[in-house]
């Protein structure tokens, strides 16, 4: 007998997407945010959900860093464990979906494949794919936390960009140019993205 057997969904019986929404008068949506290590992901994550908050929208942030030393603490950064990383940031993103909360994330994410997974965990119409593009040479002349110079020097394996690859998203819902625009543009320009949608239609 295997361990689904046992178990029985009451999702029909607890309080709906909907009526969640309703008491926060917003639209929840997860907002996907990838692309190299040092483009900027994380900086214009947390500048557009201080703007959020600012305005009476409830947020949450979920950031690499801060997944790995919680929920994602016992995973390292096999291909295996990387796919199972993100299998668990999506699930986590479509309980707060579901809460009728915005979800931010900022993940590497690396492939076209396990952005895929994702978006099917969470669904197509709420998976909000923004792709932060900065050129290898800037994030890795950037290298604000250090990695690149560690992965150069063999200290960090499969390192994306330098010996793993990166996937450019084939149709993002937006593409910011880190490398082209200053903070406060990009912040901008995924406000002006994101408010659109998440406001409650009266």
């Amino acid at each position: 007998m295997s361990v689904q057997e046992h178990i029985h969904p009451i999702f029909d019986r607890i309080l709906q997407r909907s009526d969640k929404e309703a008491l926060l008068r917003q639209r929840s949506k997860v907002i996907w945010l990838t692309g190299l290590s040092g483009s900027g992901k994380s900086t214009i994550a947390q500048h557009a959900e201080k703007l959020l908050h600012q305005q009476g929208f409830m947020t949450m942030l979920l950031d690499g860093d801060n997944i790995r030393t919680g929920i994602n603490n016992n995973l390292s950064f096999s291909a295996e464990d990387r796919i199972e990383n993100i299998r668990r940031i999506a699930e986590v993103s479509k309980l707060f979906l579901h809460s009728g909360i915005i979800t931010l994330n900022s993940f590497v994410s690396p492939t076209n494949e396990i952005r895929e997974m994702a978006k099917s965990i969470i669904g197509a119409d709420d998976f909000l794919e923004v792709y932060v593009n900065a050129p290898l040479e800037v994030c890795e002349a950037r290298d604000v936390k250090g990695l690149y110079a560690k992965a150069r020097k063999g200290l960090i394996p499969d390192f994306t960009g330098i010996t793993a690859p990166f996937e450019a998203p084939d149709a993002p819902a937006l593409e910011i140019r880190t490398d082209q625009m200053e903070v406060n543009e990009s912040v901008k320009m995924l406000m002006d993205f994101i408010v659109p949608i998440i406001q409650q239609k009266v």
